[in-house]
Formats: structure tokens, C-alpha cells, sequence
């Protein structure tokens, strides 16, 4: 039976379905039903107070976003987990079934990613990108004395093998983070990432801004409290900046900026200035 004789039907026994897959891959399912639902192998947890907004379709550019909210009843979407941005750009599908034969129909009803999530009280409304969003993106790159590539992308192509190393947790005081053994090379992880591997962290990524033989600087403190021993992959970053493209990395072949273009300041320098 095809999804618009079922919606035919005199009575149908709806109810929504929300598959969220966090950055790490962890995949969750929550239901507008009172019961739980499983489909396609995942259970589709009770949720009744998750309910979608502004959830339409055309053939047009507007509405491409929607919006979700519901009340923290799960226990896969906690608070400390949803305002340390764990769920941000998460891929999520909203569907169609009925609770009476779950999967029998499966209408896709929307499908994105959560973007920014806001909490108040005791419930949270997260906004659904959806893909019309993309068609906002610049056509073309605007031009930038600092590359643009991020290191190690398609663009840039430098081999990260031997630029990743996973390294174990001495101590963490606030935003410094203090490696057990040292032996860093000092600044070669300055702009790079630090992805928890273990602990109450693991799975988020936070950006570094220096770093020491001994130890980096995070770009903001971890969300939650970091016990010693806990693993991490570090990974080395990059300035941006076309002399250590070339002499750190010997990749200035593949630099994406234009370090040489005149920019907007060209008309206010004189001598003297």
C-alpha cells in the first residue's frame, strides 16, 4: 500500500519519529507516541513532548529550515549535553509512521541538521537546517591574503598521518590542558584540534591555540571536568600563512590565498604612515 492510500484511510494512527546521529555517530530515535517504537533495527524512544514547527515543502527556496522542540523527558538529550553543543550539527530525519505497524509507513517529512538550540525552562528548541541552506553559500571564494583550505582537506592536501597523535591527560586547569610525559613539538599544534576520546568529553572536538612541550592552551575550557589519564587526539594546525606553507609544510603549490593582492587599504598608505 503506497503512502497516499494509507494517509486515505477514514482512520490513521500517526505519529512522528525524530533519528538524530550526533558528529561522533552516535544515533538516537524519539517518538511523539506513548510508546516506544522500533524501525530498521533502532528503538524509536517515547518522547510525547517533542513536537515539529513550521515543517513545510514546495517547490520554492522559502521555509527550507524548520524548527524542533520538546521537553528534556529523554535521557539521551540532556541539558549539560545539549548546551555544551554536543548535539550541534547533529543530521537529523523527522518521518512519518503509524504506532500501529511502525515502519509500514515511513514518510520523510524533513531532513537536516541542528544548527543552533536554545533552552528555556525545562524544554529546548533546536533549528533544523535543511538543505535549501546551502544555496546561501558564496559561489565563488572571495579573496584573502590567508589561505583558506583547512590543513589536510582536498584543498590542501598535506598528509596528516604523521601530523595525529593520540596523548593521555596529566592535569587540566581550566583551559590548559597538561600532557602526561610531554614531548610536544612547541607550536606545532597551535590552531589545531584536541578530540576527546574517553571521559564525560568524549566525542566533542575544541580548538587549540598553542601549545608548549609540555602541554596546550584550549580555546575554551572542556565542558565537563577531565580526569587524569583521559585520552585525546591531537592534531597539528596551521596559520595559515603563505611562509609556513612553504617552509613547514613545503606545500605552498597548493596555497589557497592571494597574498600578493593589493587590498582594500592600498588607497590610505603613504609615506610615513
Amino acid at each position: 500500500m503506497s503512502a497516499a492510500e494509507m494517509l486515505g484511510k477514514p482512520l490513521c494512527t500517526l505519529a512522528f519519529c525524530w533519528r538524530i546521529e550526533r558528529r561522533d555517530g552516535v544515533a538516537v530515535g524519539l517518538t511523539s507516541h506513548d510508546r516506544d517504537l522500533r524501525v530498521g533495527g533502532l528503538t524509536y524512544r517515547a518522547a510525547p513532548g517533542m513536537t515539529p514547527s513550521a515543517v513545510r515543502g514546495g517547490i520554492g527556496l522559502d521555509g527550507g529550515d524548520s524548527d524542533v522542540a520538546g521537553a528534556l523527558t529523554s535521557d539521551a538529550l540532556t541539558e549539560r549535553d545539549l548546551m555544551a553543543g554536543r548535539w550541534d550539527g547533529a543530521a537529523l530525519e523527522l518521518r512519518l509512521t503509524e504506532w500501529e505497524a511502525p515502519g509500514a509507513l515511513w514518510l520523510l517529512l524533513a531532513r537536516g541538521t541542528i544548527g543552533a538550540v536554545a533552552r528555556t525552562g525545562a524544554a529546548f528548541t533546536a533549528e533544523l537546517i535543511g538543505a535549501a541552506a546551502a544555496l546561501g553559500a558564496p559561489v565563488a571564494p572571495s579573496t584573502s591574503p590567508d589561505c583558506r583550505a583547512t590543513l589536510g582537506d582536498r584543498a590542501c592536501r598535506v598528509d596528516m598521518a604523521a601530523r595525529r597523535r593520540i596523548v593521555q591527560v596529566a592535569e587540566v586547569e581550566e583551559a590548559s590542558v597538561v600532557m602526561a610525559g610531554g614531548g610536544l613539538e612547541a607550536g606545532a599544534y597551535a590552531f589545531g584540534t584536541l578530540r576527546w576520546l574517553t571521559g564525560e568529553n568524549a566525542g566533542m572536538t575544541q580548538a587549540v591555540t598553542d601549545n608548549d612541550a609540555d602541554g596546550l592552551t584550549l580555546a575554551d575550557p572542556p565542558a565537563f571536568a577531565v580526569a587524569a589519564g583521559a585520552l585525546a587526539l591531537l592534531t597539528q594546525g596551521c596559520d595559515r600563512q603563505l611562509a609556513t606553507c612553504a617552509e613547514r609544510f613545503g606545500n605552498a603549490v597548493n596555497f589557497r590565498g592571494e597574498p600578493y593582492l593589493p587590498g582594500m587599504d592600498l588607497l590610505t598608505r603613504y609615506p610615513g604612515a
